[in-house]
């Protein structure tokens, strides 16, 4: 079963700011606050469902373990009793074949010997059938579980793309409205204005108000500025440019792609561009060794974590912590503030370095696996690694030649794993 999300108690929230009450939300900004609560209103009841599903599937789990165990109880008390019984004829058998004294009491013990063996067996085979089942109840329990949460995240997707789509048709409506009266506007100067006896020195007009709609692409503007500092972080380029920390966000392993997407669609539908800039996920390039092939891959430097520049304050933490598959921030001590990361911390993890980062190997095999050799004077043969020597990329396989073992050094791309 997935661990259960740290409550957001366990963090220390931004403290609010002194003149909060002061601050009211300007009329440009209401579309998006509404947007914001419907999306809050989306995670809570996300929220709310995965619960109840965790619960139900948590519930039917510990209903099938229970019944194993009385099941493998009642089988076991059957063959107790079976083997009891088996003890007693074996007994009156002996003393109907009128064994006495000594020869009769081995009778007994060698009787009591076999019924011993016997329920030892039995009593085996029994708990590794519940061990199976118990095992098999845990492996549905996770599958459901699995198609569960892809079905509610699923939906919270399809939400929050309505709520967005709300949006832009209401800034589209608006900015329309917008150009109308401009162009009405315009009209009713133009017909007001007298014709002029003599040219007038030019003069400036006065500069407009700068609409709603074209405030809102500020936005879009520090967006796509936090996009290209993300790819001169990822170029190698120096990743503190511009305000903000780093942070460290756990996550669930294996969902940090899925959080990323989640919390870049929470940015831009929550209108946060201005304080959350840089999503990454630390990755490495791996050589990998399968099929005989060697191939370069990316893998996950830090599974289960990834790193977030932003400006730490209330609105800022309640995005992040509140995306799906976060579990929360990275703090120094329980209970405390959120610890960014030092200039060195970040440029060791970003890898921030000029020089190329050489693939490093990673081999589908260990010591003691059994291999396939796949060219060479002994293809086909079967050996087992005995050594493995990753600087110069050769294995010693020990081979069955003659009945003998007999060492051959290989290269990693001569051999395949059985």
């Amino acid at each position: 079963m997935n661990e259960s999300p740290i409550d957001p108690s366990d963090e220390a929230a931004p403290e609010p700011s002194a003149n909060a009450d002061a601050e009211a939300p300007s009329n440009d900004q209401t579309a998006g606050r509404d947007a914001s609560e419907r999306v809050a209103e989306a995670f809570e009841q996300a929220a709310e469902e995965e619960a109840v599903a965790d619960a139900a599937i948590e519930a039917a789990l510990e209903e099938t373990v229970v019944e194993a165990v009385e099941d493998a109880a009642a089988i076991e008390a059957a063959s107790d009793a079976a083997i009891e019984e088996s003890f007693e004829e074996k007994v009156s058998e002996a003393v109907d074949a009128g064994l006495e004294g000594e020869a009769l009491e081995d009778a007994v013990a060698q009787a009591a010997a076999d019924a011993d063996v016997q329920e030892a067996i039995a009593d085996a085979v029994i708990i590794e059938a519940l061990e199976e089942t118990v095992e098999e109840a845990v492996e549905d329990a996770k599958a459901v579980e699995a198609v569960s949460d892809a079905a509610i995240l699923g939906d919270l997707a399809d939400e929050v793309e309505s709520i967005a789509t709300d949006v832009q048709a209401t800034e589209e409506a608006e900015e329309a409205e917008a150009e109308a009266a401009e162009a009405t506007e315009a009209e009713a100067t133009d017909e007001a204005e007298p014709t002029p006896t003599a040219e007038p020195d030019e003069v400036e007009p006065a500069p407009k108000p700068e609409p709603a709609t074209k405030r809102a692409t500020k936005a879009e503007k520090a967006a796509a500025a936090a996009a290209e500092e993300l790819a001169d972080a990822d170029r190698g380029r120096d990743p503190f440019r511009g305000p903000g920390d780093w942070y460290v966000v756990h996550t669930y392993a294996g969902y940090e792609n899925k959080v990323k997407t989640n919390l870049e669609s929470r940015i831009h539908t929550m209108q946060m561009e201005d304080k959350i800039f840089n999503v990454h996920i630390p990755m490495e390039d791996v050589m990998e060794i399968k099929g005989g092939k060697k191939q370069v891959v990316q893998r996950k430097v830090f599974p289960g974590y990834l790193l977030v520049k932003m400006v730490y304050d209330n609105d800022s933490w309640y995005v992040v912590r509140n995306t799906p598959g976060v579990t929360g921030f990275v703090a120094a001590g329980t209970g405390s503030k959120p610890t960014p990361l030092s200039r060195r911390e970040v440029e060791k993890i970003l890898s921030v370095k000029k020089e190329e980062v050489k693939p490093q190997f990673r081999l589908g095999f260990e010591e003691n696996d059994v291999v396939r050799i796949i060219s060479g004077p002994f293809a086909d043969f079967n050996g087992t690694i005995s050594e493995i020597n990753l600087d110069q990329s050769k294995l010693k396989v020990l081979v069955n030649i003659f009945d003998r073992e007999t060492p051959v050094e290989l290269s990693f791309d001569q051999v395949a794993k059985v």
